[in-house]
């Protein structure tokens, strides 16, 4: 009887993990209905469960953290509003401008400080006036983590505060917020504190095949379930899907811990071969290859199992299906690349 070859390693995201037995178990014995019609028990219980966690008074379910995202700027925002932005956030960059294609939202870019915020200033010299010349500023997003940074509670607090003394809604992209919550020690009301809406992710870190959840008011929530539907986000028995973030809520989200700890296992060794490193402060780090190592480095690794997305700026994740033996045997394949050798 021939064995399963073993998978490959893969670097380049936490999206990237299989569901364990026990998850896949737990999806298989999952009691469904149509969710379509709020008929499904286990769509219900992972709704009612995280909305509880985090404080808010309702949630909504969603394929995927895009979505969920969209639903929220366009549950906050009407047709000719605009919303505040990180440059580099996802909502902005990676999302193909869904808040303005489809929702008719203007966003407002701003420069991301080093930690990932935006400085208050930048925000306050965004804010539009009342004026029928410009767009009017409802929103501003943020995203924690971002690239791996987590932003500080005390950020948080000050930039949602700000931002409420000046008339206007906040929305969190949460896609890996756990990460920020197990990396700060923080418990989960207090990581959402100050938030209109958030959005988290249960396929990143988490390990989920699929899924994000929207946490709001039940007004948002109301809202943002007529866009859900209007995007084509409406399941039927995803009661198998929501199983699987019932799971990853109970048993995946102290262990980011050892994401972590990898990460910064993997940073230091890339370190000692002399590349240049950033310090991660969660499972994402990011270290400079040289250009004309980039094809022959993607090849070498992949001749040894690894996947990764080389480029001049490297971004490497570490995620549940990395255990410390394959962060070392990623650790050897770099050593062994011939090209570092003069």
């Amino acid at each position: 009887m021939n064995s399963c070859p073993e998978p490959p390693i893969d670097l380049r995201s936490d999206t990237v993990t299989q569901p364990s037995p026990g998850m896949r178990a737990a999806m298989a014995a999952a009691p469904v209905g149509d969710d379509v019609y709020g008929d499904d028990p286990t769509v219900n219980e992972l709704q009612r469960v995280i909305a509880e966690r985090f404080g808010f008074e309702t949630a909504l379910f969603f394929p995927s953290g895009t979505q969920s995202n969209l639903a929220a700027l366009m549950a906050h925002c009407g047709r000719g509003d605009e919303y505040l932005v990180g440059q580099e956030a996802h909502t902005y960059k990676y999302e193909q401008g869904g808040a303005a294609v489809l929702g008719s939202i203007q966003p407002q870019p701003l420069e991301n400080d080093a930690q990932g915020g935006i400085a208050l200033e930048r925000i306050a010299a965004a804010i539009k006036p009342d004026d029928v010349h410009f767009a009017r500023t409802r929103l501003l997003a943020l995203e924690n983590t971002m690239g791996g940074r987590v932003l500080s509670a005390a950020y948080l607090q000050e930039v949602t505060t700000f931002a409420h003394s000046r008339g206007l809604r906040t929305h969190l992209d949460g896609a890996r917020l756990f990460n920020a919550i197990v990396k700060s020690k923080l418990n989960e009301r207090t990581a959402a504190a100050g938030f209109d809406s958030v959005s988290i992710c249960l396929s990143k870190g988490l390990g989920a095949p699929a899924g994000s959840v929207l946490l709001g008011t039940n007004e948002l929530i109301g809202a943002a379930r007529r866009w859900r539907k209007a995007l084509g986000g409406g399941m039927r028995q995803a009661g198998i899907l929501a199983a699987a973030g019932l799971y990853a809520l109970e048993h995946n989200v102290a262990r980011l811990a050892q994401d972590h700890d990898n990460a910064a296992y993997l940073a230091g060794g890339l370190r000692d071969l002399g590349l240049p490193v950033a310090p991660p402060q969660t499972n994402i780090l990011y270290v400079d290859i040289p250009v004309r190592h980039v094809a022959p480095l993607t090849e070498h690794l992949l001749r040894r199992g690894i996947r990764a997305s080389v480029a001049a700026h490297t971004r490497l994740v570490t995620h549940l299906d990395l255990p410390r033996t394959k962060v070392d045997a990623v650790l050897q394949a770099f050593r062994e690349y011939p090209g570092w050798q003069p």
